[in-house]
């Protein structure tokens, strides 16, 4: 999915934050922080991807991903190297996704945790898909976002994380500010939920073809 050109027209000109050569790791050493173009570039996929994963809406997913690359434009300046960039842009589309999704609850209590009709990330390369393939991998997408919905967010978020984004669980402890040994209870009754989500996703395709 190519970056919306109506993100630039949101930005400060330059497009870049204030000039840093480095960063400082936790150990004091410089780390090199990418100018903003590059980390646009290069994570625009991830964070487009996981904001529709984490819940936030279809019609609220390109202003949550300005929202993230606004916080990055702010903040990159900042980075300090004590994790990748992957990880600590990870925690900023977390963040947002949660505020988005409390900000619809309040508005409308039953928004959330509803499947819909288009699946941001299911969008296909046209030149690599044909017709089957793009049936087959937007109704995958589909049932996968059905099911996210039916977890809590913090399981949602973690298991996101670990099983799409293969992200490890120090990383995601470090991404959600969380215990790793939390990280790890969470993953587990999430993995276990989203079982029992299959499995009553399959007894209902069973009773259907009766």
């Amino acid at each position: 999915m190519p970056p919306s050109a109506s993100f630039h027209a949101t930005l400060p000109s330059p497009l870049a934050p204030e000039p840093t050569a480095a960063a400082r790791s936790g150990g004091g050493e410089a780390v090199a922080v990418p100018p903003f173009e590059v980390v646009y570039e290069e994570h625009f996929d991830l964070v487009f991807r996981n904001v529709r994963r984490l819940g936030v809406p279809d019609a609220l997913v390109d202003d949550a991903v300005q929202e993230v690359f606004l916080v990055v434009y702010r903040r990159l300046g900042q980075f300090e190297g004590r994790s990748s960039l992957k990880t600590w842009i990870c925690s900023i589309v977390t963040r947002v996704a949660s505020d988005h999704r409390r900000a619809l609850r309040r508005k409308s209590p039953h928004a959330c945790g509803k499947a819909e009709a288009v699946d941001v990330d299911s969008v296909p390369d046209e030149r690599a898909e044909g017709p089957h393939e793009h049936t087959v991998r937007l109704e995958g997408a589909r049932l996968l976002h059905k099911l996210l919905d039916e977890l809590e967010f913090e399981k949602r978020t973690v298991l996101v994380l670990a099983e799409l984004e293969q992200m490890t669980a120090p990383e995601i402890a470090d991404a959600l500010g969380e215990n790793v040994n939390t990280v790890y209870a969470r993953l587990r009754a999430a993995r276990r939920d989203f079982e029992q989500a299959v499995a009553r996703e399959r007894a209902r395709d069973t009773w259907r073809l009766r």
